[in-house]
């Protein structure tokens, strides 16, 4: 487990029991993994289903063009979605972005995926669901998948259950008709040792998004199943972006993630709440630390995080502080909110995982915090997709000068005057 000692925004000195993992959720916990990654084998079954056009909203009932293997198709354009972003006026405050996205995005019978897709559809709030690609191959057919510096089939998140890669195929399809964004976060989550991919070299990237990519685009043939519809996009063309396992490798996976013409990513640990900029022609979107109420120290804006300075890394810490630990989350998570949206609106980044750990508080403050926060003027609860589509139409000069402001920092004499100021 990678850990950074924070006290202040970046600074160090924090004691053990305090100290912060930039992993995060994407560090290994004491079952040996994370996320939904260590769902599938004490989770129950699910709700067994199929995924129909009908699922969604907006869902497209024409024109439908299968693609490959009948996996996925092009149904049209994207149902859903917000108006045609438009540049800044002049003078004009930026609108308060928040991004909430989901690590792994498995359903693995905890009803996780689907409450959160009612939860956005009654908030008007789009999200990024990071897809892991092995949690649409079934475990009999492990031996397809050929991980960079580690044996054929190998899987620090394990499999799903055939059953719940079928609620899982269900659920991001309805995702998609509902209008948030299918991104990736690769496959088999390797953090520790010689096969982490920390190690990895570009051309190990390419040949893991690779992978992941088809076992999106093949599921059918790597399952047999024919009683399920294809996914309802094209997926090859709407990856733009990812997270890496345990905010791992970013620095290799650029320059390949920059050749497939990806858009941004999300894996840079221990980001400031300013507004971003791109690193080798692709937005830097990192998690961000956020002011982590009774401490002096700031948390990362993910769920494991906090998690690791409450109960230590356990996932199943003392019951008796499960409501003290769930006010406590809210209190980080608004409180980068409200810092943000009170002074230099930065976009601000939330990290989850689809899992019950210490009781569900950290999903029920998801919840919660979606449930103030919507509906604020200027607030848009959008993806990482929509906000570098608005990101890509400002003017770079503004920008710029957005990213002059500091944490916390108004904009001297208001926004009326700030770009007009040399």
């Amino acid at each position: 487990m990678r850990e950074i000692n924070r006290r202040g925004l970046l600074g160090a000195g924090l004691g053990a029991a305090a100290a912060l993992s930039i992993a995060g959720c994407d560090s290994l916990g004491p079952s040996g993994g994370d996320g939904p990654e260590a769902g599938p084998e004490k989770s129950p079954k699910g709700e067994k289903g199929t995924q129909g056009n009908g699922s969604g909203q907006g869902a497209p009932k024409k024109n439908v063009r299968i693609i490959g293997d009948g996996s996925t198709s092009d149904t049209g354009k994207q149902p859903n979605q917000p108006a045609a972003p438009v540049p800044l006026e002049p003078g004009q405050k930026p609108p308060q972005f928040v991004i909430f996205s989901w690590d792994g995005a498995g359903e693995v019978g905890n009803g996780l995926f689907p409450r959160f897709l009612e939860i956005a559809r009654e908030h008007d709030a789009k999200m990024t669901f990071f897809l892991s690609g092995i949690y649409l191959l079934p475990e009999s057919r492990k031996s397809l998948y050929r991980p960079p510096n580690n044996p054929r089939g190998a899987s620090d998140i394990g499999y799903l259950t055939d059953g719940h890669v079928k609620e899982t195929l269900t659920h991001v399809g309805r995702a998609w008709l509902d209008g948030h964004e299918i991104g990736t976060h690769f496959n088999g989550h390797f953090c520790a040792g010689s096969g982490s991919v920390a190690n990895w070299t570009p051309a190990q990237w390419q040949s893991e998004i690779d992978q992941a990519v088809s076992f999106v685009t093949q599921w059918r043939t790597n399952s047999g199943w024919s009683d399920i519809d294809p996914l309802p996009f094209d997926y090859r063309k709407e990856l733009i972006g990812g997270r890496t396992p345990c905010l791992l490798g970013q620095d290799n996976l650029l320059p390949t993630a920059k050749q497939l013409g990806w858009r941004y990513d999300a894996s840079s640990p221990g980001g400031r709440q300013v507004w971003p900029e791109k690193r080798r022609g692709i937005w830097d979107l990192p998690l961000q630390g956020v002011p982590f109420p009774g401490h002096s120290f700031e948390v990362l804006s993910m769920d494991y995080n906090i998690l690791a300075n409450q109960s230590k890394n356990s996932t199943k810490g003392v019951p008796a502080r499960y409501p003290g630990w769930r006010t406590q989350a809210v209190g980080a998570y608004l409180a980068g909110f409200d810092r943000a949206y009170e002074t230099n609106r930065a976009p601000f980044y939330v990290g989850n995982h689809f899992e019950e750990w210490n009781g569900g508080i950290y999903m029920d403050a998801v919840e919660e915090v979606i449930k103030r926060i919507a509906g604020k003027p200027d607030v848009r609860l959008v993806s990482f997709r929509q906000f570098v589509d608005w990101l890509d139409v400002q003017d770079p000069a503004v920008l710029a000068k957005l990213r002059t402001l500091e944490v916390g920092e108004s904009p001297a004499g208001g926004w009326n005057t700030f770009f007009k100021q040399a």
